[in-house]
């Protein structure tokens, strides 16, 4: 079996695909994997890392604002349709799948279009533009929330849940080699830092802005502040605050973790659900129709997460730290409904609905 993966531009759309490959070589080991990005963003580095060949595309989204990327969009559009017919027809593949991005439009569409079985992966709870598109012309749908036949033909709907990394799973054995891991201190509680693959610029300066409080408040603080914003915030390390631009241990990051701040991404969330974790979300302004706020509140009226506005974090994102770390019923309460919230087996029932399609050989 040949299958064609595709999903960039952020960790978000990366993880799953990765995530989905994965179980796709666990249930066949003889299948053979390619994945498809965008050439000059981050799946290009963290596609080969994970193990997995890669092509890259010439295509990138609109920007608000007249550029030169807008005026070259066209002509991108139109090479990145020619390498990804080029592509499928040099590997054969029976089934392509497509967790969003920009590339996934593309390889995904010709591959609808030359008639070869696709399936897409909606994280978010607000359906992506590429993904509303390609809706009209997959088989299947592969979804994390209740509602989304609002976006997508609800025949083709599948509700699945999110793909995760397995070791993410179960991860309380693992605190111990955690704090050793991370040097922290075994009798502090820790918080857990999160902006994303790229980091968050709000979060970090509301961390720095408030760090004093932290140190005074004596817990262990690991700090991801994303590889763009490492350089502003390093010398902010110290004996108990750990500032780092990338974390590639996620699973003894969230182990040792008591509390979790994080932007509202799809996989983040479903990740700290699986995880178990206490968590403070800071929905990322940034994103189309504010989709983050809305995946946000879908924990927020679940009594299963915090929030705190983009706008109010820098005074109130560090307060609502000392509060929470200092109340152990309300963290043990957002524990246990967001871990009601987790799909353990999401990536195991997409590759289910992706070897429906697959042809029998």
């Amino acid at each position: 079996m040949k299958y064609i993966l595709s999903g960039g531009g952020t960790g978000g759309h990366i993880y799953p695909a990765i995530a989905i490959a994965n179980e796709l070589k666990r249930r066949d080991p003889s299948c053979e994997i390619l994945f498809v990005g965008a050439q000059d963003k981050m799946e290009m580095e963290k596609v080969p890392a994970n193990g997995y060949k890669i092509e890259g595309l010439w295509i990138s989204g609109l920007q608000r604002k007249l550029t030169l990327g807008n005026l070259l969009f066209p002509f991108k559009v139109l090479a990145s349709k020619f390498k990804a017919r080029k592509i499928i027809k040099s590997f054969q593949p029976d089934v392509v799948i497509g967790t969003g991005g920009f590339a996934s439009g593309s390889i995904v569409n010709e591959a609808a279009s030359m008639g070869i079985k696709t399936v897409i992966q909606e994280q978010n709870s607000y359906a992506g533009l590429t993904n509303k598109l390609l809706s009209k012309k997959v088989n299947t749908i592969c979804v994390s929330y209740d509602g989304m036949d609002q976006f997508f033909p609800s025949q083709k709907i599948v509700q699945t849940g999110n793909p995760i990394r397995k070791d993410i799973i179960n991860i309380y054995s693992k605190k111990n080699n955690a704090i050793k891991l991370f040097k922290l201190d075994d009798e502090k509680k820790t918080l857990l830092i999160l902006g994303g693959s790229l980091g968050a610029g709000t979060i970090n300066k509301s961390i720095a802005a408030g760090i004093q409080k932290l140190q005074e408040a004596k817990i262990n603080v690991l700090w991801q502040t994303g590889a763009y914003y490492y350089e502003n915030y390093k010398q902010l390390n110290s004996e108990f605050i750990k500032v780092v631009d990338f974390i590639k241990e996620m699973d003894m990051a969230y182990a040792v973790a008591d509390v979790v701040i994080s932007r509202a991404g799809a996989l983040s969330i479903s990740e700290m659900s699986c995880a178990n974790k206490a968590c403070i979300l800071v929905p990322s302004p940034n994103v189309a129709e504010d989709h983050q706020t809305k995946n946000a509140m879908a924990l927020v009226n679940r009594k299963a997460a915090l929030m705190v506005t983009d706008a109010d974090a820098p005074q109130q994102l560090v307060n609502e730290v000392l509060v929470l770390m200092k109340d152990e019923k309300h963290r043990n309460e957002l524990k246990k409904n967001i871990s009601e919230m987790a799909r353990m087996d999401a990536t195991e029932k997409i590759v289910d609905e992706i070897l429906k399609l697959a042809p029998k050989k």
